[in-house]
């Protein structure tokens, strides 16, 4: 069901646990965007030069791709938030994000599930996402709407 027919309050019930589970890793979001240092490359004994190279990720980039594929917000169908909103760069979807309300929490799913399922197959998305602020843009607006959600539910939320 899409949340834009649901109330508000719907929305947040129905969102509150995943949202929690992502908000906890703000301040690590916060410590690695923009530092480029949530993946390496292994090469060990010159590994690189008979083989193939394979990115190594830092642990908690791992443990969040498994939590945030285990919430509410993956959606299969993302590319239709994508092209619909004519999002195409990282820029276009931390401003996305940022205007969503509580009624438009399928769009932030949208938008975190292009990095999280799109990473299962181009794994340098993860990192690219973390890098360029999207997943710390994603979390600090599902903070801001969690947030309002405990606070109890305005006019600003669409409701």
């Amino acid at each position: 069901m899409l949340t834009q027919q649901m109330t508000a309050t719907q929305v947040f019930d129905k969102y509150r646990n995943d949202m929690e589970k992502l908000i906890a890793y703000l301040p690590w979001l916060e410590e690695k965007s923009g530092k480029g240092s949530v993946s390496s490359t292994y090469d060990s004994d010159g590994l690189s030069e008979h083989s193939i190279s394979f990115p190594v990720f830092d642990g908690n980039l791992l443990r969040f791709v498994k939590d945030a594929e285990n919430t509410q917000f993956m959606d299969r169908n993302y590319l239709y938030v994508i092209n619909r909103n004519r999002l195409k760069t990282p820029q276009d979807e931390i401003a996305f994000v940022s205007k969503q309300t509580m009624l438009q929490m399928s769009n932030i799913g949208g938008v975190l599930s292009k990095y999280v399922m799109g990473g299962r197959t181009k794994s340098r998305l993860w990192s690219q996402a973390v890098d360029q602020g999207v997943l710390l843009a994603i979390v600090r607006r599902l903070k801001e709407l969690h947030d309002i959600g405990l606070n109890g539910l305005t006019e600003s939320t669409g409701n």
